[in-house]
């Protein structure tokens, strides 16, 4: 049996514990080593120093909806908030500002999951395109998330929309630039 004496627990009676390990001839110190660069099956995979286009599909939703949710939650309570009159009970505010939490969650986690998902789209197949991973990429995507979120409200919408997107985008990278210049990684 795999069993080593264990300390009095309290109730009177000494119990011993299971160790699963002890019959093994193997140190446990070793058993779990793991490598400690990325694994890849091809050697292509290990020149590229980017996510693959599912990877980036999931990471920009996911991203992008758990941020949504976060600032529709947000909106939301304030909303709750405000909207609560003097003679409400506490269980009545508390469910007024549930109600807009979730109500705004949803619908900004929603749309900025879209936009994430419309972002990633577009930026995997411009580097699928131009066969180049650079900044052109990432603002052209932009842009056309931006105008493609807004095309049915009118082309002037769209084309509004897509230069708000080019320019986030833009100085997001600009950004990310400037703080690998700054601090060291």
């Amino acid at each position: 049996m795999a069993y080593h004496a264990g300390d009095n627990d309290g109730d009177g009676q000494n119990r011993r514990f299971y160790n699963p390990y002890q019959d093994l001839q193997v140190p446990i110190q070793k058993l779990y080593k793991l490598p400690t660069s990325p694994e890849f099956l091809f050697k292509e995979e290990s020149l590229a120093q980017r996510r693959s286009w599912g990877e980036n599909l999931t990471f920009y939703t996911g991203i992008g909806y758990l941020s949504g949710s976060v600032v529709g939650a947000g909106k939301g309570f304030i909303q709750g908030v405000k909207a609560s009159e003097p003679g409400d009970t506490l269980k009545l505010r508390i469910n007024r500002i549930l109600n807009g939490s979730g109500h705004n969650g949803r619908k900004f986690g929603n749309r900025f999951g879209v936009i994430g998902l419309m972002y990633a789209g577009l930026e995997s197949g411009m580097v699928a395109i131009r066969d180049t991973d650079d900044v052109i990429n990432s603002v052209v995507a932009g842009l056309g998330t931006g105008a493609f979120y807004r095309a049915a409200a009118g082309l002037r919408s769209a084309a509004v929309a897509g230069v708000i997107g080019g320019a986030v985008v833009g100085l997001g990278v600009a950004a990310k630039q400037a703080m690998k210049r700054y601090v060291p990684i």
